[in-house]
């Protein structure tokens, strides 16, 4: 029996606008409004820049377009940029398919680049070099991934949250990183420099004239491998249910706890290897700065790429094409470095924004009250 205080069903309103989940959302329709969000962040971006200034916003656009692909060098520049990002975010993409919130991937690169360092500290000179550089992948894999494994063994056996255990191992990541550099400095300077600059022992030899070329290469096929492997082999199958549903795996015969640290153990050594690529072909030194925030960085490569390493690959190019972009316009028009990063930054928030247009819908109420879609 209706309470006389109660209001007719009629007479309460829908809300203006609210919110409906998108199901199954075409991938066309999906990719343009990834491409209507980054115009429109472009376009904030022409306002922005006309209210600072009187550039011309299309200027601005081409020095960003020279910065990154003006010349061969800066071609490569932006390749090599693009391979470090996308090895770590490839490493993230199965754990975070498995639901497996990995946010230690700087403290993984460094313990995979602090290995590299100390076969070519101690090393350097006393083993051939393509031995040496096989010694130093290897090893520098298989340490990130006993890192990664002591958070994903707590998971498995504790339930631990993964998200604080690998994000404080990061720090301590950091300060093992600072005691070696303290350890192998000679001359107090808090840096160990360049190593083996005369003998190059432990170097990357480069390839068609190109210094960054083998990183390249090595990403490449990485991120072929990775799809396939997520896609087509029966783990990665094993990850797709673990993460959609602990249960379901377990009612299917899948061990979750193995799944777990057999996951964990391949993303963070494949962090190590970005590590690797880092020290042996890119920088050839290591110091607190050699991961320089791409782990967190590639936690929106992976987020927005929805763990599909070919996804992944455009993401990374626009990201390392703004940031390269950013530090070109800031050199050609004098801008501060914060001017140039508020550019990548809005052009950024749209690419965000983008998805959550693609998982969700407004709904309008319609006159008559009935519900419009946009």
């Amino acid at each position: 029996m209706r309470n006389k205080y109660d209001k007719p069903h009629d007479s309460v309103k829908e809300p203006l606008i609210h919110l409906v989940r998108r199901v199954d959302i075409p991938a066309s329709k999906a990719w343009m409004i990834r491409i209507i969000c980054v115009l429109l962040g472009m376009l904030v971006c022409a306002l922005f820049i006309m209210s600072i200034t009187s550039l011309n916003p299309v200027s601005v656009y081409a020095s960003m377009f020279s910065g990154a692909f003006g010349t061969p060098r800066r071609i490569w520049q932006t390749l090599k940029d693009m391979a470090i990002l996308l090895c770590i975010g490839i490493g993230l993409a199965p754990a975070f398919k498995l639901r497996f919130w990995n946010v230690g991937a700087e403290g993984q690169v460094l313990i995979g680049g602090l290995v590299c360092a100390a076969w070519m500290i101690t090393m350097g000179g006393k083993l051939p070099n393509a031995l040496m550089l096989v010694l130093m992948a290897v090893t520098a894999m298989l340490a990130s991934a006993l890192w990664g494994l002591i958070p994903a063994y707590f998971k498995s056996k504790y339930r631990t949250n993964e998200t604080l255990f690998t994000l404080m191992m990061n720090y301590v990541a950091l300060q093992l990183v600072e005691f070696f550099v303290d350890v192998w400095d000679k001359k107090q300077s808090h840096s160990v420099g360049i190593i083996n600059g005369d003998t190059q022992s432990g170097w990357m030899p480069s390839l068609f004239g190109q210094q960054f070329a083998p990183a390249v290469l090595i990403v490449g096929a990485l991120t072929i491998g990775m799809y396939f492997y997520l896609k087509n082999s029966k783990q990665g199958f094993e990850i797709t249910v673990a993460g959609e549903s602990e249960n379901t795996a377990r009612y299917a015969g899948i061990s979750v706890s193995k799944v777990i640290l057999r996951t964990m153990a391949i993303s963070a050594a494949i962090c190590g290897l970005a590590g690797f690529l880092e020290v042996s072909c890119v920088s050839h030194t290591i110091s607190s700065l050699t991961a320089g925030g791409r782990g967190f960085t590639a936690i929106i490569v992976a987020w927005l790429g929805k763990f599909n390493p070919i996804a992944m690959t455009l993401i990374t190019a626009i990201l390392s094409f703004l940031s390269r972009g950013a530090n070109q316009i800031a050199s050609d028009f004098n801008f501060n470095t914060y001017a140039s990063s508020i550019l990548t930054g809005i052009i950024l928030f749209f690419i965000l924004a983008s998805e959550f247009f693609i998982n969700y819908r407004l709904v309008f109420r319609s006159k008559k009250g009935k519900e419009r879609a946009e």
